[in-house]
């Protein structure tokens, strides 16, 4: 039944539909409750009896901004957020417990996903965040969410539907019809995901009409075919792929505008003791003169002994390697063809 629905995509290799099949039959176990979504949709942000859709968005750009910082890949992030979302739906949460909360979910999806080396320590995630919980306190949190959640490894997320359907479109163009990047695609994704509101939408919907309103841009009628055929197999109304679409549009022309704050924009700022400040204040108005290096006397074998240890000392707990919002939060191509 399942490839009789899918003759039309021949060209598509047979293991992708299955992985595609499977998808579609464990999505609906990693959707975050609804009426969890509801209420925090009507939470007031001033109320600490719950968590608000504001709050909630704010803290998923924060972890947007570390999924940058640590270099961790989309699927991390993408994960991360399922698991604060899922937690969120079914726990009731005070705000002040939420920053704890959303690292511990960040923490978890990168053991789920990252290679081990690249996987932050717990008290440099906690120093970088920001934040003021401990290593205990989010150790407790982990573990507090694991049981609640029952986590899985292997997540079915909108980022899973991407991937799969930009398959089908590469096998199926064969280099005839532009598409879009990758990158492109999961950088929109992204930006989705801070808006609670897309928590609302099936993995497999979001994901398709994410690329449907990019090759309704690109005005493929070849691509536009395709997604009619994965339409019409994932049996999904034409009211109901509009309805997401517009909303994957607005969201993208926000993002887009230049009075959004983008996470991946955002600077980090650094929290130093107060010894540490007022050396830092003594040392700006004592510079010292540097020497004048005569020329032709370089020796090269000093070089190294010349340079000075500009790593941070024991005084400041936050020194700042920089921030990670100097790249463009969305490819250059994706600015130039909204203009």
């Amino acid at each position: 039944m399942f490839f009789s629905r899918m003759r039309d995509l021949q060209g598509v290799d047979s293991l992708l539909l299955k992985e595609l099949k499977s998808c579609c039959a464990k999505e609906y176990n990693f959707l975050p409750r609804e009426t969890g979504l509801k209420l925090m949709e009507s939470a007031s942000t001033e109320s600490h009896s719950g968590v608000s859709a504001k709050c909630r968005d704010t803290r998923v750009e924060e972890l947007w901004g570390l999924t940058s910082f640590f270099g961790y890949s989309t699927q991390t992030f993408v994960q991360a957020v399922n698991l604060l979302d899922r937690f969120l739906t079914i726990m009731k949460v005070q705000p002040k417990h939420l920053p704890c909360i959303g690292v511990c979910c960040l923490h978890i999806a990168a053991k789920m996903v990252e290679e081990e080396s690249n996987i932050s320590p717990t008290h440099e995630l906690i120093r970088i965040s920001q934040s003021k919980f401990t290593v205990s306190d989010l150790c407790r949190m982990e573990k507090i969410i694991s049981e609640k959640l029952s986590v899985e490894p292997k997540v079915v997320t909108a980022l899973n539907f991407l991937h799969l359907y930009y398959s089908a479109f590469t096998s199926l163009s064969a280099g005839r019809e532009e598409i879009p990047s990758i990158g492109r695609l999961e950088a929109q994704l992204k930006a989705c995901l801070c808006r609670l509101v897309f928590s609302k939408a099936k993995p497999s919907v979001l994901a398709l009409s994410l690329i449907a309103q990019e090759f309704e841009a690109l005005q493929s009628i070849t691509s536009l075919k395709i997604i009619q055929q994965f339409q019409r197999h994932l049996k999904i109304s034409d009211s109901e792929l509009h309805h997401w679409k517009d909303l994957v549009a607005k969201c993208m022309t926000e993002y887009c505008s230049s009075e959004c704050n983008k996470p991946d924009n955002k600077k980090l700022v650094w929290i130093v003791s107060r010894r540490t400040a007022q050396n830092l204040q003594a040392s700006h108005f004592s510079v010292p003169g540097l020497p004048t290096i005569p020329e032709g006397s370089w020796d090269e074998s000093e070089s190294e002994d010349s340079c000075e240890d500009m790593s941070c000392g024991e005084d400041s707990p936050c020194g700042s390697p920089g921030s990670d919002g100097e790249g463009a939060f969305f490819p250059s191509a994706f600015l130039n063809s909204r203009k």
